[in-house]
Formats: C-alpha cells, sequence, structure tokens
C-alpha cells in the first residue's frame, strides 16, 4: 500500500512538473527566428492579419503556440499597428506583451534638403506607413495648410530639415502638427523681428533661403550671397536666379543655363518676374535661414561661378566689373565643352 501511494505520489509529481514544463515553453521558450528584422502591422490590421503575416514570413517556429498565448494573453482583441523590432529567441510571452502594449521602434526620420515636395513624399513614403500621396494630398490641400498659415505654394517652407524620432503608424494629421511644432520652435520672437526688419514675411524668408541654398555650395558663402539678394530687393531688381529657373524648367539636370531658358513661363522665372517667387524652390537648410537673417552688408549686386569650379563665386557691384566675371566663366564652360 505504501509502495502504490508513493508511486501516486511521484506520477502526480511527474505529470504536475510536464504541465508546468508544457506551460513554460509555451509561454516562455524561445520562439522567433531571425527570418524578419521588424514586423509591421499595419492600421485597420486584425488578429488574423497578423497571424497570417507572422506565418507567411516564419517569423516565429511554432505558429501554434503563438496563436495559443495570444489568446491566453488576450491580445487577439487589441491588436496594435506599428513597426515592431524583432528578437531572435524571443518568447511568445514577450513577444504577444510587445505586440499587446505597442511597444514599437520609432523610426529616425533625418534628411537635409529635398528639391521638391514630390521627392519629400516619396522619401517620407518608404519610411512610414504614409503613403507619398497622401503627404501630397496634404501639402497641397488649401483648407489644410490655411489652418497653419500657408497657402499651397509655400507651406513647404514648414518642413525644417533635422532628425526627427516618429512612429511608423503616424497619421498625416499628427505627421504635420509635428513639423509645425518644431517649425514654430524655431521662428522664435527675436528672429521674426528679423525677418520683419528685412520687410519679409517668416515664409519668405524661407522662400528666399531655398534661393541661396540652390546658389552655395558653402555654407560660409551663405550670407553674402543673401545680402546680394536682399540688395536687389531693396533697389527693385529682378533677383536673376538661375536656380529659379532650373526649378521652373522641372529639369535639376542643367548644369548651364541658357538664355533659351530665361524665357520659360513660369512665377518661379526671377529673369521674367520681380520679386521672390510664390514658393520655395528646393527645401532650404537651416543654415541658409540663418544666413538671410544675418545676412552679409555688402554692396554685391551680380555674381557668377568661379572660372576654376571650385563651387565658389565672383561678386561684383557694377556691369562692367560683372560682364569680365562672367566671360571667364563661360570661356572655362566652352574649354570643359558643357553645354547643358
Amino acid at each position: 500500500m505504501r509502495k502504490f501511494i508513493i508511486t501516486l505520489v511521484v506520477v502526480g509529481v511527474l505529470a504536475l512538473a510536464g504541465t508546468i514544463l508544457f506551460y513554460y515553453l509555451r509561454y516562455f521558450g524561445p520562439n522567433v527566428t531571425n527570418n524578419e528584422e521588424y514586423l509591421y502591422i499595419h492600421t485597420g490590421e486584425d488578429f488574423d492579419d497578423v497571424y497570417k503575416n507572422i506565418r507567411d514570413k516564419g517569423i516565429v517556429k511554432d505558429t501554434a503556440t503563438f496563436s495559443w498565448a495570444a489568446r491566453n494573453m488576450k491580445y487577439v482583441g487589441h491588436v496594435k499597428p506599428g513597426k515592431y523590432r524583432l528578437q531572435e529567441g524571443m518568447s511568445n510571452r514577450k513577444f504577444v506583451r510587445m505586440l499587446q502594449l505597442g511597444d514599437q521602434e520609432a523610426v529616425d526620420l533625418t534628411f537635409h534638403v529635398f528639391r521638391t515636395k514630390v521627392q519629400f513624399a516619396s522619401f517620407v513614403g518608404k519610411k512610414l506607413e504614409l503613403d507619398s500621396f497622401t503627404v501630397l494630398r496634404y501639402l497641397d490641400s488649401t483648407a489644410f495648410v490655411q489652418q497653419y498659415g500657408f497657402n499651397t505654394d509655400n507651406a513647404f517652407v514648414m518642413i525644417l530639415p533635422d532628425s526627427y524620432k516618429m512612429n511608423w503608424n503616424i497619421s498625416a494629421d499628427a505627421f504635420f502638427k509635428r513639423f509645425y511644432n518644431h517649425y514654430e520652435n524655431f521662428w522664435t520672437a527675436k528672429r521674426k523681428q528679423q525677418a520683419a526688419a528685412l520687410n519679409l514675411t517668416v515664409p519668405q524668408v524661407s522662400i528666399l533661403a531655398s534661393i541661396v541654398d540652390a546658389e552655395a555650395v558653402y555654407d560660409d558663402e551663405m550670407p553674402t550671397i543673401a545680402g546680394l539678394y536682399l540688395n536687389r530687393l531693396r533697389v527693385g531688381m529682378k533677383l536673376e536666379s538661375d536656380p529659379t529657373v532650373i526649378f521652373a524648367m522641372g529639369d535639376f539636370t542643367i548644369h548651364r543655363v541658357l538664355n533659351k531658358y530665361l524665357s520659360v513661363n513660369s512665377p518661379y522665372n526671377t529673369y521674367l518676374n520681380k520679386g521672390l517667387p510664390p514658393g520655395p524652390v528646393m527645401l532650404p537648410s537651416v543654415n541658409a535661414v540663418k544666413a538671410v537673417l544675418n545676412y552679409e552688408k555688402n554692396d554685391h549686386i551680380y555674381m557668377v561661378a568661379k572660372e576654376d569650379f571650385s563651387n565658389r563665386h565672383n561678386f561684383a557691384n557694377n556691369v562692367a566689373e560683372h560682364n569680365k566675371n562672367a566671360q571667364k566663366f563661360r570661356k572655362a564652360l566652352d574649354e570643359r565643352n558643357i553645354k547643358k
């Protein structure tokens, strides 16, 4: 009788240990593979979508135990979209808990400059759940940009090149709100006063900065170029900026702005139109904006690229000197057979 009781106890202990081990392995045993670096859960997806994605991409070794853990942890009805970093050997419990909490990895959205809104939208579409069409639709929406004090021509200046951390599934409204908040923080009362002293609105400063940025390869030339263009604005001259013609042409492969290009019919062509164009010709850097606000006081009216192709400029305050500089540059272009 004693042996029978001992046997029952041993069997019971073994059964309990087996049960504990069974549940332990289901919850705490390694299950996530190294097949994928991230799991992307799109807005609107439910557990069936998530499960199918995990199964099809082989994200876990045992989908049955994952499903079991997800259901027991009440995750099924609480799916949260996002970009989730996967770690090889992660247990079902840790994996499900991460998804349940929405503990996603923020996307690092770092950029310097973009020529056009289309390029920017394409960049965003590759980084976030937002597609490029939606980004463009918002930037081109009069009703949307007006709430921030912009129009569809100048709204692009709201995007200040920098490094941003944001969730992969951020909404379009929150996305632009994030940029506008950064823009507002940059435009302090002092900087707004500097803009007013130039007789420019805040967006106009950025528009001029975009021209300065497109002209300057080196940041140390930016204040000089800014001073030149401000001189032109003060005396009522046309800006006659080559980057505005290139933007109007929509051909950023142009290296030599020919006379035939100068007549392109566009409000961005500053050879035809006085004053600033209606919007930026590129997304200006913060340094370019600062260069306009802290421009160099000079008497320059003209500039042309140096003939040594150093990407610097020769400046002049009279036509005769400028024509000499321009002739040297044209000669250098011809010698290198640069026709376009």
